[in-house]
């Protein structure tokens, strides 16, 4: 068990068999009927939103201020390896929360309705909704192409590297504000439907 737990991607794996289990256990009645596939696409989306927001809070709440005081000789490291790594499930995970967000609101009939921000609970998961969709475009469009530039990934002279690097920072810092009213109109939409 220990070598499988080592391993990331054997974790990973162990994690998605066990959840296949418990879903033929449980329910492997309902999986051909088409009341399984909401549920099932809002753990997907659910999935993806702790992995995308929890590297967002990582990024903001221990790298961007841990980094002045990491010693220049071990900067490096952080750029080279830890930092790619880390952005490149954040903007994968990110693309993954809104495209099975997507599914959910359309699997459960209040697409249109919250995309439009139609009033009671449709209104608070659309403004969600939207949020979500302004961080996304953050990540992809602003965020991302700073942060190959800041990484050194794309070469520029160090003073569009310093730019790009504050670009970046406040896109996400951004980001990490809109997560709060995000989180909770997400959240608190089901209580106010």
């Amino acid at each position: 068990m220990a070598k499988i737990l080592e391993k990331m991607y054997s974790s990973l794996t162990l994690g998605g068999i066990l959840a296949l289990v418990v879903l033929f256990a449980y329910h492997g009645d309902v999986v051909s009927t088409a009341a399984y596939w909401g549920p099932f696409f809002t753990f997907l989306h659910v999935l993806s939103g702790i992995t995308w927001i929890g590297l967002l809070y990582y990024f903001n709440l221990v790298q961007i201020p841990t980094m002045p005081k990491v010693p220049a000789e071990l900067k490096p490291a952080v750029s080279k390896y830890i930092a790619p790594e880390a952005l490149f499930w954040f903007r994968w995970s990110a693309l993954s929360t809104v495209v099975t967000g997507l599914i959910v609101a359309t699997l459960n009939g209040y697409a249109h309705e919250a995309m439009t921000l139609q009033p009671g609970m449709t209104r608070t998961i659309g403004t969600g909704m939207w949020l979500g969709l302004i961080m996304a475009f953050n990540v992809w469009a602003i965020i991302w192409p700073n942060q190959k530039k800041a990484l050194g990934i794309v070469t520029v002279d160090a003073d569009a590297k310093a730019k790009a690097a504050r670009v970046a920072m406040l896109a996400s810092r951004t980001n990490f504000v809109l997560s709060i009213p995000m989180l909770y109109c997400m959240v608190i939409a089901r209580l106010v439907g």
